[in-house]
């Protein structure tokens, strides 16, 4: 598997994998293609970068991260779907940690908890448990 980072030009590629992420892990994002486009391109223009992965002349992954002065935060980590269940998420990760992330930084990443296959993913490739994060949303605030 080889991996480049990604550029602008690799945006609309990118955007249509993180819709298909959002649907496949449950998110309640709403973001449009062309939305989440824009996003990746300000992301990419900022703080973040992005990698593709490629096996046989076809992309087949990609993960979004942002270093930060402690830690390197992983926001997005996609394998298409017709490649699934190929380790191709685990060598990907596997790449980053020995090729492209610092280290000597904290690895970060953040799951949805109804999205047990991919708590169980990040388990298996070394992450450990830190934080939960509770929520009201405000359509099911009770009068009091």
């Amino acid at each position: 598997m080889t991996f480049w980072f990604a550029t602008a030009d690799d945006c609309p590629l990118l955007a249509e994998f993180n819709h298909q992420l959002i649907q496949d892990e449950g998110h309640r994002s709403r973001m449009r293609v062309a939305e989440l486009e824009r996003r990746m391109r300000d992301w990419l223009a900022g703080d973040y970068r992005a990698v593709l992965f490629e096996e046989r002349s076809e992309v087949v992954a990609y993960a979004l991260f942002r270093e930060l002065p402690d830690e390197v935060y992983l926001r997005q980590l996609f394998v298409v779907r017709h490649r699934r269940r190929e380790g191709i998420g685990r060598r990907a990760v596997d790449t980053l940690r020995t090729e492209v992330w610092p280290k000597d930084k904290r690895l970060t990443v953040e799951v949805l908890v109804a999205n047990e296959r991919g708590v169980a993913f990040w388990r298996s490739v070394g992450y450990v448990d830190y934080a939960l994060t509770l929520e009201i949303l405000p359509d099911s605030r009770r009068d009091q």
